[in-house]
């Protein structure tokens, strides 16, 4: 374990300070690597606190790389950018480099995406982050892992106070739940878009290779400097929300629903649950035409099932909109 993360973790389980010469012998490292950690903690942005009896955990650790990864319980390592032209991109690169296992994470993005190239405005206060794994799974189940992110994205918003819901396949958003007028959802989107989700993935025809997941998060932002439709964790719970502990629970949650086989077959009654399409009217715009009518229900891997007048549909892929009730 880095020596900085395990000092971490000692000062963390102790109540009161705790010695140089106590951290070393537990550590099994030496007073000098113990002062070089504490200064390189120091730099990170942890103000770890000495006093005459010893070294003291930092109360606050800071939107870092250290800082998501402090008590972080998950299979990542985190790597952290002030400034990125894409998460998503790096996170490709490291997968050709043969990594595994990593969160890239941003506090500003100069080039990100969304869906279709669409462009995905992602400045300093946002939670922008891909993580890289390399899932023993067939290809035809990968579209399970961009609902999950959608569910640890949306259940992170609601531990940080904002009643957040899924648009199928991956829009998560705020309010517009029962239809509303168009002063209550501008957009016809079915609510204000809090958080959007790109994945992308290389593999054989029966085996991904790798999966990278990436989400883009208006997390402390001023609503008026985003799109149209959009809005951010801030303006929802007005006041700014501690972005370490909600990119860290995000991470835990998504690497819990991935975890195994056993778990993935779990994601699609959670996304249910927090889903706002389902039971609504809406219109899907695919390769293949128009599909409109109700969301009943998604099916494995992801796929949107719509009753229409002409029977009930599997809508594997495309854009959803939702229709407001008839007056």
């Amino acid at each position: 374990m880095d020596t900085r993360r395990a000092l971490l973790d000692a000062l963390a389980a102790d109540d009161g300070p705790v010695s140089g010469p106590a951290l070393a012998e537990s550590l099994g490292v030496s007073r000098a690597a113990v002062w070089k950690a504490v200064e390189g903690l120091r730099e990170d942005g942890f103000a770890v606190e000495s006093t005459s009896e010893g070294y003291v955990a930092p109360d606050d650790p800071g939107y870092s790389g250290p800082g998501i990864a402090f008590g972080l319980d998950a299979p990542y390592s985190v790597a952290y950018h002030d400034r990125i032209a894409s998460t998503n991109e790096r996170a490709r690169e490291l997968a050709a480099e043969g990594a595994a296992d990593v969160a890239v994470v941003a506090d500003e993005q100069t080039g990100s995406r969304g869906r279709l190239d669409r462009e995905w405005v992602a400045p300093s206060g946002g939670v922008w982050l891909s993580v890289l794994t390399r899932p023993d799974v067939p290809t035809a189940r990968a579209p399970l892992f961009t609902l999950a992110a959608a569910v640890a994205t949306t259940d992170a918003a609601r531990q940080a106070g904002v009643d957040a819901r899924i648009k199928w396949p991956n829009d998560v958003l705020v309010g517009g739940d029962g239809g509303g007028s168009a002063d209550d959802d501008p957009t016809g989107r079915g609510g204000r878009k809090l958080a959007g989700i790109l994945t992308e993935m290389e593999g054989e025809a029966d085996r991904v290779g790798w999966l990278v997941v990436g989400v883009g998060v208006n997390a402390n932002i001023d609503p008026e400097t985003l799109p149209a439709g959009a809005t951010s964790l801030s303006a929802e719970r007005g006041g700014p929300i501690d972005r370490r502990r909600f990119a860290a629970t995000l991470l835990e949650r998504y690497a819990a629903l991935t975890a195994s086989p056993g778990a993935l077959d779990e994601v699609l009654s959670a996304w249910r649950e927090r889903a706002s399409t389902l039971g609504r009217r809406v219109r899907v715009d695919t390769a293949d035409g128009v599909v409109e009518g109700t969301a009943v229900d998604v099916a494995e891997p992801g796929a949107l099932v719509v009753d229409t007048d002409e029977g009930r549909e599997r809508v594997h892929a495309g854009d959803c909109e939702h229709l407001r009730d008839a007056a």
